[in-house]
């Protein structure tokens, strides 16, 4: 199907499905319960599920098929979504000709800094790309300010031209006439559900994108980049140039983030300097790793439950810890919000550095390892039940006969 085989079909089919339905899946608990506020399945927060999906399976091609590590993706992130909002200022309020853009633009940018950084590997070549990614973000937050607007960022007004708009334009990013705002909410007793316009549209680019990597895993040019991995002094060894390769990969995982920036502005129409800042690059290494560098839905995975941290835990305050803990004597529960509160809120980067540790220490493949665990013991569990089952077939058998 679709030039895929069957495990790879399977899987695509799965994270079709899981797109489609998120928001039932990411909102479990009914709207007026203590436990709604774990639910995931509002807009924004779904939006960013999907988008950093993207930019973390672009960054896996580099990754974790060559094994060069760059720190400084977020450069084309934040050049995507400025090209993207300059875009809708000039042209139109459309976002497919913004997005177009984003992934041009990206893929340009990073052609140039890939040719320079991959002429070194290793630390080398990470350093060479967080260095690009920082004087990035100082140019955009300092000397390209007339094209940036500095540290306030860039985003539409009012008297921006929109050529192709007209007078009567939307005055929002919209697909066709859509708004990327525009929404839906359906009721089902004391549970709510949301649909919008945005997360669909970011949910089936994220699909194609995941698809293309498949594609780009199962390819020769894939194998090639594999074996760029596993020895690339060997294969300079036998006259093979490894260079275009290695570049065409930086290139493809720029035009994913691209992408994503592009999305970023059309969810949202702003673009700011902070995303080409050197923590973003870190957070796509941490959503790749944690999910598993290497594989396929991995970075997927990744991406969600980092974002899911970020939007939820961070949003849990004392009151909301005093509220779990009020069943308790008033001396117990003031002990479990102290003990609680250094790992939520403002220091919900401290539950994800914990976790990441135990994944790192534990789970090497990161989370799609550890379902590559639990699959093994089900199966181990079905490999046992099988002799006894046909143990007692023999046995009923000369009684049936």
């Amino acid at each position: 199907m679709l030039g895929l085989n069957r495990r790879d079909t399977t899987l695509l089919i799965i994270v079709v499905i899981l797109t489609l339905f998120a928001p039932f899946i990411l909102n479990p608990f009914p709207a007026n319960s203590a436990l709604a506020q774990f639910n995931a399945g509002y807009p924004d927060l779904m939006q960013r599920f999907v988008i950093f999906g993207i930019f973390a399976i672009g960054f896996n091609i580099l990754f974790g098929l060559t094994g060069y590590l760059s720190f400084g993706h977020a450069a084309f992130l934040g050049v995507g979504s400025y090209s993207a909002v300059w875009m809708m200022k000039l042209l139109t309020m459309n976002v497919i000709p913004a997005i177009i853009l984003s992934v041009i633009v990206a893929g340009l940018f990073s052609l140039l800094i890939g040719f320079i950084s991959l002429r070194r590997s290793g630390i080398y070549f990470s350093i060479l790309t967080l260095a690009f990614a920082q004087m990035s973000f100082n140019l955009a937050y300092s000397v390209l300010t007339p094209i940036t607007n500095g540290e306030t960022g860039l985003q539409i007004t009012l008297s921006d031209p929109r050529i192709l708009d007209g007078a009567d334009a939307a005055r929002y990013p919209n697909l066709f006439g859509a708004q990327m705002n525009e929404a839906t909410t359906l009721f089902f007793g004391p549970w709510s559900f949301t649909f919008s316009v945005g997360y669909y549209l970011s949910a089936f680019i994220m699909v194609l994108a995941f698809y293309l990597s498949i594609r780009i895993f199962r390819s020769p040019f894939g194998m090639m980049l594999r074996a760029v991995k596993s020895n690339q002094q060997r294969m300079n060894y036998t006259g093979l140039n490894t260079r275009p390769y290695t570049l065409a990969a930086f290139v493809i995982s720029g035009m994913y983030a691209g992408l994503a920036g592009g999305l970023l502005a059309a969810m949202d129409p702003l673009a700011g300097a902070e995303r080409m800042q050197w923590t973003a690059s870190g957070e796509v290494v941490l959503m790749t790793i944690l999910g598993g560098a290497g594989t396929l839905i991995g970075p997927v995975l990744g991406a969600g439950f980092i974002k899911y941290f970020e939007n939820i835990f961070a949003k849990i305050n004392d009151n909301v810890l005093h509220g779990w803990f009020a069943f308790m004597p008033d001396g117990a529960e003031d002990l479990l919000v102290a003990l609680v509160h250094p790992f939520v809120g403002k220091g919900w980067h401290l539950t994800l550095g914990l976790l990441f540790m135990l994944v790192v220490i534990f789970l090497p493949g990161g989370l799609v390892e550890g379902g590559q665990r639990i699959g093994r013991i089900f199966r181990r569990r079905d490999a046992n039940a099988g002799p006894v089952e046909a143990d007692a077939a023999e046995q009923r058998k000369p009684a049936a006969e």
